[in-house]
Protein backbone atom coordinates (compact mmCIF):
# COMPACT_ATOMS: atom_id res chain seq x y z
CA UNK A 1 0.00 0.00 0.00
CA UNK A 2 1.58 3.64 -0.82
CA UNK A 3 0.31 6.91 -0.08
CA UNK A 4 2.68 8.33 -3.07
CA UNK A 5 1.39 5.90 -6.26
CA UNK A 6 -1.94 6.09 -8.29
CA UNK A 7 -2.96 2.95 -9.42
CA UNK A 8 -4.20 2.45 -13.22
CA UNK A 9 -7.63 2.09 -14.03
CA UNK A 10 -9.23 -0.65 -12.09
CA UNK A 11 -10.72 -3.49 -13.93
CA UNK A 12 -14.97 -3.92 -13.45
CA UNK A 13 -15.23 -5.68 -10.17
CA UNK A 14 -18.63 -7.75 -9.18
CA UNK A 15 -20.72 -5.75 -6.19
CA UNK A 16 -19.97 -7.01 -2.74
CA UNK A 17 -22.58 -7.29 0.15
CA UNK A 18 -21.43 -9.30 2.86
CA UNK A 19 -19.74 -7.06 5.85
CA UNK A 20 -16.55 -8.18 4.83
CA UNK A 21 -16.36 -7.80 1.56
CA UNK A 22 -17.96 -3.99 2.23
CA UNK A 23 -15.05 -3.04 4.31
CA UNK A 24 -12.26 -4.18 1.79
CA UNK A 25 -13.80 -2.00 -0.56
CA UNK A 26 -14.54 0.87 1.06
CA UNK A 27 -10.10 0.84 2.12
CA UNK A 28 -10.14 1.17 -1.52
CA UNK A 29 -9.73 4.94 -1.48
CA UNK A 30 -8.33 5.70 -4.63
CA UNK A 31 -10.72 4.15 -6.48
CA UNK A 32 -13.97 5.36 -7.07
CA UNK A 33 -16.80 3.52 -5.60
CA UNK A 34 -20.20 3.20 -6.21
CA UNK A 35 -22.94 2.00 -3.44
CA UNK A 36 -25.70 -0.22 -5.32
CA UNK A 37 -29.02 -2.17 -4.52
CA UNK A 38 -29.15 -5.58 -4.59
CA UNK A 39 -31.46 -8.20 -6.35
CA UNK A 40 -34.53 -7.48 -4.20
CA UNK A 41 -34.02 -3.65 -3.78
CA UNK A 42 -33.60 -3.53 -0.15
CA UNK A 43 -29.95 -4.14 0.55
CA UNK A 44 -27.01 -2.25 -0.25
CA UNK A 45 -23.41 -2.83 -1.29
CA UNK A 46 -20.47 -1.68 -2.98
CA UNK A 47 -18.64 -2.04 -6.45
CA UNK A 48 -15.69 -0.51 -7.91
CA UNK A 49 -14.14 -0.05 -11.40
CA UNK A 50 -16.57 1.10 -13.95
CA UNK A 51 -20.00 1.35 -13.06
CA UNK A 52 -21.61 -2.13 -12.95
CA UNK A 53 -25.33 -3.04 -14.10
CA UNK A 54 -28.22 -2.48 -12.26
CA UNK A 55 -29.15 0.26 -9.82
CA UNK A 56 -26.45 2.76 -8.93
CA UNK A 57 -27.00 4.68 -5.90
CA UNK A 58 -24.46 7.04 -5.81
CA UNK A 59 -20.44 7.45 -6.65
CA UNK A 60 -17.74 8.78 -4.27
CA UNK A 61 -14.73 9.61 -6.49
CA UNK A 62 -11.15 8.64 -5.24
CA UNK A 63 -9.88 10.01 -2.04
CA UNK A 64 -6.62 10.92 -1.41
CA UNK A 65 -4.71 11.59 1.96
CA UNK A 66 -3.52 15.16 0.03
CA UNK A 67 -7.12 15.88 -0.25
CA UNK A 68 -8.19 16.35 3.21
CA UNK A 69 -7.41 19.57 3.84
CA UNK A 70 -7.51 22.82 2.18
CA UNK A 71 -5.72 23.49 -0.63
CA UNK A 72 -4.48 26.60 -0.47
CA UNK A 73 -2.42 25.13 2.69
CA UNK A 74 -0.47 22.97 0.78
CA UNK A 75 -0.16 25.73 -2.26
CA UNK A 76 0.89 28.56 -0.41
CA UNK A 77 3.66 26.53 1.60
CA UNK A 78 4.78 24.37 -1.01
CA UNK A 79 3.84 21.13 0.55
CA UNK A 80 1.89 17.95 -1.06
CA UNK A 81 0.23 17.15 2.42
CA UNK A 82 -1.78 19.36 4.76
CA UNK A 83 0.28 18.01 7.83
CA UNK A 84 2.86 20.07 9.70
CA UNK A 85 5.46 17.98 12.22
CA UNK A 86 5.27 20.28 15.22
CA UNK A 87 7.92 22.25 16.97
CA UNK A 88 8.38 20.40 20.30
CA UNK A 89 11.51 22.71 22.59
CA UNK A 90 15.09 22.20 23.45
CA UNK A 91 15.59 20.83 19.92
CA UNK A 92 13.37 17.57 20.76
CA UNK A 93 12.18 18.49 17.02
CA UNK A 94 15.53 18.31 15.76
CA UNK A 95 16.76 19.90 12.28
CA UNK A 96 17.27 15.32 11.14
CA UNK A 97 13.34 15.42 11.69
CA UNK A 98 12.76 18.73 10.11
CA UNK A 99 14.34 17.57 7.19
CA UNK A 100 12.74 14.28 7.09
CA UNK A 101 9.19 16.34 6.83
CA UNK A 102 10.67 18.64 4.03
CA UNK A 103 11.66 15.49 2.00
CA UNK A 104 8.89 13.70 2.42
CA UNK A 105 6.33 16.95 0.88
CA UNK A 106 5.19 18.35 4.51
CA UNK A 107 6.25 20.95 6.83
CA UNK A 108 9.08 20.26 9.46
CA UNK A 109 9.39 22.93 12.40
CA UNK A 110 12.42 23.17 14.50
CA UNK A 111 11.77 23.28 18.01
CA UNK A 112 13.79 26.47 19.11
CA UNK A 113 11.97 27.00 22.39
CA UNK A 114 13.85 26.79 25.49
CA UNK A 115 17.42 26.20 23.56
CA UNK A 116 20.36 29.11 24.39
CA UNK A 117 20.65 30.99 20.92
CA UNK A 118 23.95 29.68 19.68
CA UNK A 119 22.31 26.03 19.78
CA UNK A 120 19.41 28.34 17.80
CA UNK A 121 21.81 29.90 15.02
CA UNK A 122 23.80 26.24 14.41
CA UNK A 123 20.70 24.47 14.29
CA UNK A 124 19.03 27.54 11.12
CA UNK A 125 22.27 27.00 9.80
CA UNK A 126 22.47 23.82 9.22
CA UNK A 127 18.91 23.58 8.27
CA UNK A 128 19.52 26.08 5.52
CA UNK A 129 22.59 24.35 3.92
CA UNK A 130 20.67 21.20 4.02
CA UNK A 131 17.47 22.13 2.79
CA UNK A 132 18.94 25.09 0.03
CA UNK A 133 15.92 26.50 -2.29
CA UNK A 134 13.21 24.27 -0.55
CA UNK A 135 10.23 26.27 1.28
CA UNK A 136 8.97 23.85 3.47
CA UNK A 137 10.57 24.37 6.83
CA UNK A 138 11.13 26.61 9.55
CA UNK A 139 11.30 27.27 13.41
CA UNK A 140 10.03 27.97 16.41
CA UNK A 141 9.56 31.39 17.69
CA UNK A 142 8.41 31.19 21.49
CA UNK A 143 6.93 33.88 23.68
CA UNK A 144 9.15 34.32 26.41
CA UNK A 145 8.21 37.39 28.72
CA UNK A 146 11.05 36.35 31.04
CA UNK A 147 13.60 36.62 28.20
CA UNK A 148 12.40 39.11 25.95
CA UNK A 149 15.64 40.26 24.67
CA UNK A 150 16.63 36.36 23.73
CA UNK A 151 13.24 36.64 22.00
CA UNK A 152 14.04 39.41 20.05
CA UNK A 153 17.22 37.81 19.06
CA UNK A 154 15.82 34.94 18.11
CA UNK A 155 13.57 36.71 15.72
CA UNK A 156 15.87 38.71 14.03
CA UNK A 157 18.16 35.89 13.43
CA UNK A 158 15.35 33.90 11.56
CA UNK A 159 14.60 36.91 9.28
CA UNK A 160 18.31 37.25 8.78
CA UNK A 161 19.07 33.59 7.56
CA UNK A 162 15.40 33.56 5.37
CA UNK A 163 14.03 31.39 7.12
CA UNK A 164 10.88 31.01 5.18
CA UNK A 165 8.38 29.60 8.04
CA UNK A 166 8.16 30.81 11.85
CA UNK A 167 5.11 29.18 13.82
CA UNK A 168 4.73 31.76 16.96
CA UNK A 169 3.77 29.83 20.01
CA UNK A 170 2.72 30.66 23.96
CA UNK A 171 2.27 34.30 23.15
CA UNK A 172 -0.57 35.47 25.09
CA UNK A 173 0.12 38.89 23.73
CA UNK A 174 1.30 40.06 20.60
CA UNK A 175 5.24 41.70 21.07
CA UNK A 176 7.55 43.92 18.83
CA UNK A 177 9.39 40.36 17.71
CA UNK A 178 5.98 38.50 16.33
CA UNK A 179 5.09 41.23 14.50
CA UNK A 180 8.66 41.93 13.35
CA UNK A 181 8.60 38.90 11.79
CA UNK A 182 5.42 39.11 10.40
CA UNK A 183 5.70 42.38 8.51
CA UNK A 184 9.66 42.31 7.42
CA UNK A 185 9.49 41.42 3.94
CA UNK A 186 6.41 42.73 3.42
CA UNK A 187 5.64 44.36 -0.47
CA UNK A 188 2.74 44.47 -3.50
CA UNK A 189 3.67 41.74 -6.64
CA UNK A 190 3.10 42.32 -9.87
CA UNK A 191 -0.87 41.92 -9.71
CA UNK A 192 -0.86 44.59 -6.49
CA UNK A 193 -1.98 41.88 -4.10
CA UNK A 194 0.32 42.02 -0.55
CA UNK A 195 3.57 39.48 -0.95
CA UNK A 196 4.91 37.46 2.12
CA UNK A 197 8.30 37.21 2.47
CA UNK A 198 8.43 34.91 5.27
CA UNK A 199 4.73 33.05 6.74
CA UNK A 200 3.74 33.10 10.45
CA UNK A 201 2.04 30.33 11.54
CA UNK A 202 0.35 31.06 14.86
CA UNK A 203 -0.70 28.56 17.22
CA UNK A 204 -3.62 29.83 19.38
CA UNK A 205 -5.52 28.06 22.31
CA UNK A 206 -8.08 31.30 23.56
CA UNK A 207 -10.02 33.26 21.21
CA UNK A 208 -8.74 36.75 22.55
CA UNK A 209 -4.82 35.36 21.41
CA UNK A 210 -6.49 34.44 18.20
CA UNK A 211 -8.34 37.86 17.95
CA UNK A 212 -4.87 39.53 17.81
CA UNK A 213 -2.99 37.45 15.07
CA UNK A 214 -6.76 37.64 13.15
CA UNK A 215 -5.72 41.39 13.09
CA UNK A 216 -3.67 43.69 11.79
CA UNK A 217 -0.72 44.57 13.38
CA UNK A 218 -1.44 47.35 15.90
CA UNK A 219 0.11 51.12 15.21
CA UNK A 220 1.46 51.34 19.17
CA UNK A 221 3.80 48.28 17.88
CA UNK A 222 4.47 48.86 14.22
CA UNK A 223 5.29 52.86 14.57
CA UNK A 224 8.05 52.35 17.10
CA UNK A 225 9.77 49.38 14.66
CA UNK A 226 9.80 51.75 11.90
CA UNK A 227 10.89 54.58 14.26
CA UNK A 228 14.05 51.97 15.15
CA UNK A 229 14.68 51.31 11.76
CA UNK A 230 13.35 47.39 12.10
CA UNK A 231 10.98 48.38 9.24
CA UNK A 232 9.90 50.49 6.26
CA UNK A 233 7.00 52.59 5.96
CA UNK A 234 6.06 50.97 3.37
CA UNK A 235 6.09 47.30 5.23
CA UNK A 236 3.98 48.85 8.17
CA UNK A 237 1.74 50.06 5.74
CA UNK A 238 1.04 46.86 4.42
CA UNK A 239 1.48 45.52 7.73
CA UNK A 240 -2.02 47.32 8.21
CA UNK A 241 -3.94 45.57 5.85
CA UNK A 242 -3.40 41.72 6.18
CA UNK A 243 -3.73 39.70 9.43
CA UNK A 244 -0.43 39.11 11.29
CA UNK A 245 -1.08 35.50 10.70
CA UNK A 246 -2.87 33.15 7.42
CA UNK A 247 -2.22 30.38 9.48
CA UNK A 248 -4.25 30.15 12.77
CA UNK A 249 -3.38 26.66 14.61
CA UNK A 250 -5.88 25.93 16.93
CA UNK A 251 -4.19 23.89 19.89
CA UNK A 252 -6.35 21.97 21.60
CA UNK A 253 -5.34 19.46 24.56
CA UNK A 254 -1.90 18.91 23.81
CA UNK A 255 1.32 18.31 25.38
CA UNK A 256 3.72 21.09 27.17
CA UNK A 257 1.55 24.42 27.27
CA UNK A 258 -1.63 24.15 26.79
CA UNK A 259 -5.44 25.12 28.30
CA UNK A 260 -6.61 21.53 27.98
CA UNK A 261 -9.83 22.85 25.65
CA UNK A 262 -11.13 20.31 23.61
CA UNK A 263 -10.96 20.65 20.02
CA UNK A 264 -14.82 20.35 18.88
CA UNK A 265 -15.31 23.27 21.06
CA UNK A 266 -12.79 25.52 20.08
CA UNK A 267 -11.94 25.27 16.78
CA UNK A 268 -15.70 26.48 15.58
CA UNK A 269 -15.58 29.01 17.96
CA UNK A 270 -11.85 30.30 16.21
CA UNK A 271 -13.23 29.29 12.97
CA UNK A 272 -16.49 31.76 13.55
CA UNK A 273 -14.16 34.67 14.93
CA UNK A 274 -11.84 34.00 12.08
CA UNK A 275 -14.58 34.66 9.28
CA UNK A 276 -15.94 38.04 11.22
CA UNK A 277 -12.92 39.60 11.55
CA UNK A 278 -11.85 38.48 7.59
CA UNK A 279 -15.15 40.69 7.01
CA UNK A 280 -14.38 43.07 8.68
CA UNK A 281 -11.08 44.09 7.62
CA UNK A 282 -11.99 42.92 4.21
CA UNK A 283 -8.88 40.78 3.53
CA UNK A 284 -8.82 39.97 -0.19
CA UNK A 285 -7.21 36.09 0.36
CA UNK A 286 -8.34 33.71 3.08
CA UNK A 287 -7.00 32.56 6.51
CA UNK A 288 -6.35 29.25 7.39
CA UNK A 289 -6.99 26.78 10.26
CA UNK A 290 -4.95 24.50 11.22
CA UNK A 291 -5.60 22.09 14.35
CA UNK A 292 -3.23 20.86 17.24
CA UNK A 293 -3.19 18.98 20.48
CA UNK A 294 -4.98 15.75 21.01
CA UNK A 295 -4.29 14.44 17.39
CA UNK A 296 -2.57 11.00 17.89
CA UNK A 297 -4.62 8.49 16.01
CA UNK A 298 -6.51 8.15 12.17
CA UNK A 299 -9.96 8.90 14.04
CA UNK A 300 -8.40 12.52 15.49
CA UNK A 301 -6.80 13.26 12.34
CA UNK A 302 -9.64 12.42 11.02
CA UNK A 303 -12.34 14.50 13.23
CA UNK A 304 -9.74 17.57 12.99
CA UNK A 305 -10.22 17.61 8.99
CA UNK A 306 -14.32 17.44 9.48
CA UNK A 307 -14.06 20.17 11.85
CA UNK A 308 -13.13 22.53 9.10
CA UNK A 309 -9.22 22.57 9.53
CA UNK A 310 -7.20 23.01 6.99
CA UNK A 311 -4.25 21.60 8.39
CA UNK A 312 -3.09 19.24 11.24
CA UNK A 313 0.08 20.05 13.92
CA UNK A 314 1.42 16.53 15.36
CA UNK A 315 3.95 17.05 18.03
CA UNK A 316 3.87 14.90 21.39
CA UNK A 317 3.72 11.26 19.19
CA UNK A 318 6.53 12.23 17.27
CA UNK A 319 8.89 12.70 20.37
CA UNK A 320 9.20 8.79 20.55
CA UNK A 321 10.44 9.05 16.54
CA UNK A 322 13.51 7.86 15.89
CA UNK A 323 14.31 11.17 14.90
CA UNK A 324 13.32 12.63 17.86
CA UNK A 325 15.91 14.71 20.70
CA UNK A 326 15.20 12.66 23.25
CA UNK A 327 16.37 10.02 25.33
CA UNK A 328 15.66 6.14 24.68
CA UNK A 329 14.94 6.05 28.26
CA UNK A 330 12.51 8.94 27.69
CA UNK A 331 11.26 7.01 24.82
CA UNK A 332 10.80 4.25 26.64
CA UNK A 333 8.39 5.39 29.27
CA UNK A 334 6.34 7.75 26.52
CA UNK A 335 5.89 4.12 24.85
CA UNK A 336 4.49 3.11 27.70
CA UNK A 337 1.96 5.55 28.84
CA UNK A 338 -1.73 4.92 28.26
CA UNK A 339 -4.80 8.15 27.62
CA UNK A 340 -4.91 8.82 31.73
CA UNK A 341 -1.14 9.02 31.98
CA UNK A 342 -0.69 12.80 31.76
CA UNK A 343 -0.67 15.31 34.64
CA UNK A 344 -0.29 19.77 35.12
CA UNK A 345 3.01 21.06 36.13
CA UNK A 346 4.35 24.19 36.20
CA UNK A 347 6.19 25.44 33.39
CA UNK A 348 9.59 26.51 33.46
CA UNK A 349 9.46 29.44 31.38
CA UNK A 350 6.62 31.01 32.89
CA UNK A 351 7.08 29.78 36.21
CA UNK A 352 6.27 32.75 38.31
CA UNK A 353 2.78 33.23 36.34
CA UNK A 354 1.64 30.19 37.36
CA UNK A 355 1.52 28.37 33.70
CA UNK A 356 1.24 25.24 33.92
CA UNK A 357 1.95 22.94 31.13
CA UNK A 358 1.13 18.80 30.07
CA UNK A 359 3.58 15.90 31.13
CA UNK A 360 3.95 12.79 31.38
CA UNK A 361 3.08 11.11 35.09
CA UNK A 362 3.89 7.56 34.63
CA UNK A 363 7.14 6.50 35.95
CA UNK A 364 8.63 9.99 36.89
CA UNK A 365 7.67 12.51 40.35
CA UNK A 366 8.18 15.12 37.98
CA UNK A 367 4.70 16.87 38.10
CA UNK A 368 4.30 16.36 42.14
CA UNK A 369 7.77 18.04 42.68
CA UNK A 370 7.58 21.15 40.35
CA UNK A 371 4.25 21.53 42.31
CA UNK A 372 5.82 21.40 45.76
CA UNK A 373 8.51 24.44 44.45
CA UNK A 374 5.70 26.39 43.22
CA UNK A 375 3.65 25.99 46.06
CA UNK A 376 6.97 27.48 48.15
CA UNK A 377 7.15 29.93 45.55
CA UNK A 378 3.70 31.21 46.18
CA UNK A 379 3.71 30.83 49.93
CA UNK A 380 7.15 32.58 50.85
CA UNK A 381 8.99 35.93 49.92
CA UNK A 382 12.65 34.33 49.37
CA UNK A 383 14.90 31.05 49.94
CA UNK A 384 15.87 32.14 53.54
CA UNK A 385 12.12 32.74 54.77
CA UNK A 386 11.00 28.84 53.77
CA UNK A 387 10.93 26.65 57.20
CA UNK A 388 14.00 24.30 58.08
CA UNK A 389 11.91 21.30 57.59
CA UNK A 390 10.65 22.10 54.18
CA UNK A 391 14.05 23.20 52.83
CA UNK A 392 15.75 20.21 54.20
CA UNK A 393 13.16 18.25 52.62
CA UNK A 394 12.80 20.29 49.38
CA UNK A 395 17.02 20.27 48.96
CA UNK A 396 16.71 16.46 49.67
CA UNK A 397 13.93 14.87 47.61
CA UNK A 398 13.78 17.29 44.77
CA UNK A 399 16.85 19.52 44.50
CA UNK A 400 19.01 16.85 45.74
CA UNK A 401 21.40 19.88 46.71
CA UNK A 402 21.38 23.08 49.05
CA UNK A 403 20.02 25.91 47.70
CA UNK A 404 22.84 27.72 48.07
CA UNK A 405 24.97 25.22 45.13
CA UNK A 406 21.72 25.11 43.32
CA UNK A 407 22.22 29.09 42.82
CA UNK A 408 25.63 29.08 42.23
CA UNK A 409 25.00 26.47 39.32
CA UNK A 410 22.33 28.69 38.47
CA UNK A 411 24.25 31.66 38.46
CA UNK A 412 26.71 30.17 36.60
CA UNK A 413 24.12 29.63 33.75
CA UNK A 414 22.44 33.27 33.54
CA UNK A 415 26.16 34.51 33.57
CA UNK A 416 26.02 33.04 30.13
CA UNK A 417 22.71 33.47 28.93
CA UNK A 418 21.88 37.10 30.72
CA UNK A 419 23.67 38.65 33.44
CA UNK A 420 20.77 41.31 33.98
CA UNK A 421 18.84 37.84 35.18
CA UNK A 422 21.98 38.00 38.06
CA UNK A 423 21.41 41.59 38.75
CA UNK A 424 17.90 41.48 39.55
CA UNK A 425 17.98 38.31 41.21
CA UNK A 426 20.52 40.24 43.45
CA UNK A 427 18.48 42.78 44.46
CA UNK A 428 15.05 41.07 44.79
CA UNK A 429 15.01 37.65 46.85
CA UNK A 430 11.82 36.17 45.69
CA UNK A 431 13.21 35.90 41.88
CA UNK A 432 16.52 34.62 42.86
CA UNK A 433 14.29 31.86 44.54
CA UNK A 434 12.38 31.54 41.69
CA UNK A 435 15.62 30.94 39.53
CA UNK A 436 16.52 28.19 41.93
CA UNK A 437 13.20 26.33 41.62
CA UNK A 438 13.35 27.11 37.46
CA UNK A 439 16.84 25.59 37.59
CA UNK A 440 14.78 21.98 38.36
CA UNK A 441 12.45 22.87 35.78
CA UNK A 442 15.08 23.38 33.07
CA UNK A 443 17.06 20.56 34.05
CA UNK A 444 14.61 18.13 34.23
CA UNK A 445 13.75 18.52 30.75
CA UNK A 446 17.59 18.58 29.94
CA UNK A 447 17.89 14.83 32.46
CA UNK A 448 14.98 13.69 29.54
CA UNK A 449 16.51 14.40 26.71
CA UNK A 450 20.08 12.96 27.88
CA UNK A 451 18.96 10.23 29.26
CA UNK A 452 20.68 10.94 32.76
CA UNK A 453 19.58 7.47 34.80
CA UNK A 454 20.20 8.86 38.67
CA UNK A 455 17.52 11.46 37.47
CA UNK A 456 15.56 8.97 35.81
CA UNK A 457 12.16 9.89 38.62
CA UNK A 458 12.64 13.37 37.63
CA UNK A 459 12.23 13.90 33.99
CA UNK A 460 9.57 16.32 32.66
CA UNK A 461 8.49 15.09 29.06
CA UNK A 462 6.10 16.65 27.84
CA UNK A 463 2.60 14.21 26.70
CA UNK A 464 -0.99 15.05 26.33
CA UNK A 465 -3.22 11.90 26.06
CA UNK A 466 -3.16 11.52 22.51
CA UNK A 467 0.36 9.48 23.41
CA UNK A 468 -1.86 6.72 25.11
CA UNK A 469 -3.97 6.50 21.90
CA UNK A 470 -1.29 6.26 19.62
CA UNK A 471 -0.02 3.12 21.90
CA UNK A 472 -3.18 1.64 21.61
CA UNK A 473 -3.08 2.17 17.94
CA UNK A 474 -0.01 1.00 16.72
CA UNK A 475 0.08 -2.51 19.37
CA UNK A 476 0.62 -4.89 17.49
CA UNK A 477 2.22 -3.49 14.63
CA UNK A 478 5.38 -2.96 13.05
CA UNK A 479 5.08 0.70 14.64
CA UNK A 480 4.87 -0.68 18.07
CA UNK A 481 8.67 -1.04 18.08
CA UNK A 482 10.18 2.21 18.46
CA UNK A 483 13.20 1.58 16.15
CA UNK A 484 10.08 1.63 12.95
CA UNK A 485 8.80 5.22 14.24
CA UNK A 486 10.00 7.08 11.38
CA UNK A 487 8.83 10.81 11.70
CA UNK A 488 7.89 9.87 7.89
CA UNK A 489 5.88 6.58 8.68
CA UNK A 490 4.05 8.48 11.32
CA UNK A 491 2.43 10.87 9.02
CA UNK A 492 1.87 8.66 6.44
CA UNK A 493 -0.31 6.34 8.42
CA UNK A 494 -1.91 8.86 10.58
CA UNK A 495 -2.91 10.55 7.11
CA UNK A 496 -3.77 7.27 5.67
CA UNK A 497 -6.06 6.11 8.41
CA UNK A 498 -7.67 9.61 8.38
CA UNK A 499 -8.82 8.94 4.36
CA UNK A 500 -9.85 5.59 4.88
CA UNK A 501 -12.27 6.95 8.57
CA UNK A 502 -13.08 9.41 5.92
CA UNK A 503 -14.28 7.55 3.39
CA UNK A 504 -15.86 5.25 5.97
CA UNK A 505 -18.11 8.07 7.01
CA UNK A 506 -19.23 9.35 3.54
CA UNK A 507 -20.05 5.85 2.77
CA UNK A 508 -22.23 5.46 5.96
CA UNK A 509 -23.92 8.87 5.05
CA UNK A 510 -25.31 7.45 1.87
CA UNK A 511 -26.93 4.49 4.15
CA UNK A 512 -24.49 2.23 3.88
CA UNK A 513 -24.67 -0.39 6.83
CA UNK A 514 -20.49 -0.53 7.27
CA UNK A 515 -19.26 -3.09 9.44
CA UNK A 516 -16.94 -1.64 12.86
CA UNK A 517 -13.33 -2.66 11.09
CA UNK A 518 -14.56 -0.28 7.59
CA UNK A 519 -13.67 2.35 10.36
CA UNK A 520 -10.11 1.30 11.40
CA UNK A 521 -6.57 1.21 9.45
CA UNK A 522 -3.96 -0.86 11.51
CA UNK A 523 -0.65 1.04 10.79
CA UNK A 524 0.94 -0.70 8.04
CA UNK A 525 4.61 0.59 6.31
CA UNK A 526 3.82 3.04 3.38
CA UNK A 527 5.88 4.91 1.12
Amino acid sequence: MSVLTTPGSPAASPPVFSPEGIAARARRIREPVHIVSGPGGRDLGLATGPLPDGPVLGTLPPLYPEWLGGRTFCEAHDVRFPYVAGEMANGIATTRMVSAMAGAEMLGLFGAGGLAYPEVERAVRTLAHELGSRSSWGVNLIHSPAEPALEWRVAELLLRTGVPRISASAFMELTPAVVLCSARGLRRGADGGIVRRTRLLAKVSRPEVAERFLSPAPPALLGPLVAQGKLTRQEADLAALVPVAEDITVEADSGGHTDNRPLSVLLPRIAALRDALCRRFGYDRPVRLGAAGGLGTPEAVAAAFALGASYVVVGSVNQTAVEAGLSDEAKAMLCDADVSDVAMAPAADMFELGVKLQVLSRGTMFAPRAARLHAAYRAHGSLEEIPSALRTSIERDVLRAPFDEVWQRTRAFWEQRDPAEITRAEADPKHRMALVFRWYLGSSSRWAITGEGSRRADYQIWCGPAMGAFNQWVAGTFLADPAHRSVVQIALNLLEGAAVLTRAHQLRTYGLALPTEAFTHPPCELA
